[in-house]
């Protein structure tokens, strides 16, 4: 029972997002202004791009004409000059008028393009700055593990992300740690992965979110190798929470869990400590 407890502080443990409410609408305002002038500027893109659609064929249907005019030539010999000449000669003007418009709608179309990922670029940027500097490290985190060399063996994968952990990245490492679980949900690294999650919201003192990703170790993914190390940090971030109970209760389930894992180790170490904190202090001798 107190094991289950434990799964239910560890999972329920789950950030929420806080705005002011005059911050909120005024963000909402913005977004639907931005959101607004992209959706017109889609609009026009696809009604040049459907006339384009339209033209086109009416221009293969120009070549076929001049092909078949140039092919039956010998046949209209006997007809006059001056009339072949006058029919030839609208159908080039034809021609020539059908693919200026073709140049038209690709001009208008390249125009748009530009101007839409411009926009969408910028609405994005505002969007970021407007949620805050965390929003804009993420944006640029996700960014940066674009541009990464993914391997296609998970085991390198992992340790990818691990690298990155370990050399301080932690938001990359996130964004990598976040990509395996979703490429190999059923994994046994997956275990893994959510406690190196869970690791790189501990550094940044973010105890709840790190608390989620370690109840999915020790709740889903029991037998991993970091299961005992997960008991271990939350407890660390139920005592940053001030939850001194359930922080001690993640040790004794760390020690009955894992006995010989060297986290149990260090667990009985704070567990002896806990108590001789919690021990009434020895009361003076009368004189």
């Amino acid at each position: 029972m107190r094991r289950l407890v434990l799964f239910a502080l560890l999972t329920a443990a789950v950030p929420g997002c806080f705005y002011p409410a005059d911050r909120g609408r005024a963000l909402e305002a913005k977004v639907d202004r931005l959101g607004a002038d992209n959706a017109k500027m889609a609009t026009e893109l696809k009604e040049a791009r459907d006339q384009l659609a339209a033209t086109q064929p009416k221009i293969d249907e120009k070549i076929a004409q001049v092909t078949q005019a140039l092919q039956s030539l010998d046949t209209a010999a006997r007809r006059k000059d001056a009339d072949i000449g006058v029919q030839f000669q609208k159908t080039v003007e034809d021609l020539a008028q059908l693919r200026g418009q073709v140049e038209t709608y690709l001009y208008k179309i390249a125009e748009l393009e530009s101007a839409l990922g411009k926009s969408t670029e910028e609405t994005n940027q505002r969007l970021l700055a407007l949620q805050g500097t965390e929003a804009v490290k993420e944006a640029e985190a996700k960014k940066k593990a674009e541009e990464l060399q993914r391997p296609t063996d998970k085991k390198e994968f992992l340790a990818l992300a691990q690298e990155k952990a370990k050399a301080g990245d932690a938001l990359v490492a996130r964004q990598l740690y976040n990509e395996f679980v979703k490429k190999w949900p059923k994994d046994a690294l997956v275990g893994e992965a959510h406690f190196g999650l869970g690791e790189t919201y501990f550094t940044e003192s973010k105890c709840r979110e790190a608390l989620f990703e370690y109840g999915k170790v020790v709740q889903d993914f029991a037998k991993t190798a970091s299961a005992p190390d997960a008991y271990l940090r939350s407890s660390d971030c139920f005592q940053k929470l001030k939850m001194k109970e359930e922080s001690k209760l993640a040790l004794e389930e760390l020690v009955k869990s894992y006995p010989k894992s060297d986290a149990a180790k260090t667990a009985k170490t704070k567990l002896v400590e806990l108590d001789k904190k919690a021990a009434p202090a020895p009361k003076k001798g009368k004189k």
